[in-house]
This record gives structure tokens, sequence and C-alpha cells, in this order.
């Protein structure tokens, strides 16, 4: 079977290769090197694409690696004119500024006391804030994956429900711990506790210094800004946009570099 070929070299995921057919419709194949060997030798091999009848067709890279267009007639007699091009893909989601650029999230590791005394070690690197009905769907996931960074994490005594004092142990989990975070959920906002109380928490009073990471869990930004205008806007994490895993390793990288 007659074809062109087009030998793309090696492209990225996310790269578009767009196709120009002049004249008849045609076969376009999109291949990574096996399978563009077995569709040579007539075998059976996979692709992207299809039979396309509008031109330009775009086709986006699935995967790195080196990759070909082929285009037929599938047999038919005819002639191609064809061209193809590769564009760069759409830039990715925007996300807000890594938490390295807060410094004031990361606790020191050792607090100061009076004159000739031992400072006091922080026990953990990080507690979790967060109200209980969210610890099966993220908050241990979340608290297993920091622990296999390596990381001494506190969550248990953090399991917020109605009657308790989110100011007294949010200040707790801090004075114990290098870093903080408040899982900010419906069911979190559905406790009871005041915006001013939270927003309070999650900077420093006087100076505004954020010392608590937010992680938004299947929550709006509308329901955010409902609840607490200014908490819309403190960096946080939003798992709609980030995975446990990546939150994770984003939070065990900044811990381990100081």
């Amino acid at each position: 079977m007659n074809f062109q070929k087009y030998d793309l070299g090696n492209l990225q995921r996310g790269q578009i290769v767009e196709v120009t057919l002049k004249g008849s419709a045609a076969n376009v194949r999109l291949m990574d090197s096996s399978n563009f060997q077995s569709y040579k030798s007539g075998r059976r091999h996979k692709y992207y694409g299809g039979y396309v009848t509008r031109s330009p067709y775009r086709v986006t890279v699935p995967n790195n690696g080196h990759w070909y267009v082929a285009i037929d007639l599938g047999g038919y007699a005819g002639r191609i004119s064809s061209s193809v091009n590769v564009l760069p893909g759409a830039l990715p989601s925007a996300r807000q500024p890594s938490l390295s650029t807060v410094p004031s999230l990361l606790q020191d590791k050792e607090i100061p006391v009076g004159f000739d005394e031992e400072p006091i070690v922080r026990k953990y690197d990080i507690f979790i804030s967060h109200a209980s009905d969210d610890k099966d769907e993220i908050v241990r996931p979340l608290a297993n994956e920091l622990l296999s960074h390596g990381l001494k994490v506190w969550y248990d005594e953090f399991e917020l429900k109605i009657g308790d004092s989110l100011r007294r142990k949010i200040d707790k989990g801090l004075a114990n711990s290098r870093f903080g975070i408040v899982v900010l959920s419906r069911k979190f906002i559905q406790k009871g506790w005041t915006n001013y109380e939270l927003d309070g928490i999650v900077s420093k009073s006087i100076s505004g210094e954020q010392v608590i990471l937010p992680i938004w869990h299947e929550i709006t930004k509308q329901e955010v800004l409902d609840f607490s205008p200014s908490l819309a806007d403190k960096v946080a994490r939003n798992t709609s946009s980030f995975t446990i895993e990546e939150i994770a390793q984003e939070i065990a990288d900044l811990i381990n570099d100081n």
C-alpha cells in the first residue's frame, strides 16, 4: 500500500500535529516508532487519527517519544497532496505560587527560650487540622503520603468537632509542628466556625504573614469567598487542581530543604 510518511522526530506530550490535505480525503495516522514499523509491515498497529475529510486536521501527541504521521487512501486509487506542521501545545493551567514563596508557612525547628536554657524542639513536621467527616476521603490519604516522605505527622488530635475551640487546637498544633494544614471543605464550614476566627489563625494578626496552608477540598471559589473573602486570597492548594501526591511532594520538598 502506498502512503506518505512524515518523520516528526521526538515530540513532547501535548504538542499538536496539524495535517493539511489538498484534494482527496485520506486516512491520517499518528503513530509511535513501534506501531509505525507494524503499519509498514502490514501488521496490526495502534494509531491516533482516522479518516479525515476536512483539513487542517489536528491531533494531540499523547506521550513523549518519537512519532510518525502516515497518510494513505486505504488502497483506493488517487493522489494525495499533504503537509504536516507541529504546533506547541496549550499552556499548562495557571497555578498559585510555590510554597517556597511564602516563608512564614514554615516554622523554625527549635523554639527559643530563656538565657542558658535549651531550646524547645518541635516534635512534629506537620499537623493537619480537619473536620472529622473528611478523615477517610482526604486526610488519612494525605497523612499517609506525607509519612511516606519520612515526615512526622500529627493529625488525630486535630479532628475538629462541634464544640471544639478552633483557635486553641490550631495554636497547639503550631506550637508542636513546623508546618500547619487546614482542610477547608463544605463539611468544615458546616461545623459553624466563624470566618474571622479561621482567617485570623491562617494569618498572624499583626504582621499578616500566612502561617497555615488551606487545602480546598470539594469546595468552590465562590463558597470560600462567601465564607471568608480574605481567606480566598491566601496561598492554598485545591484537590481539584493538585493530586494528594503532588501536594505532599511539594510540602516534603519545602520541609526537607530547610
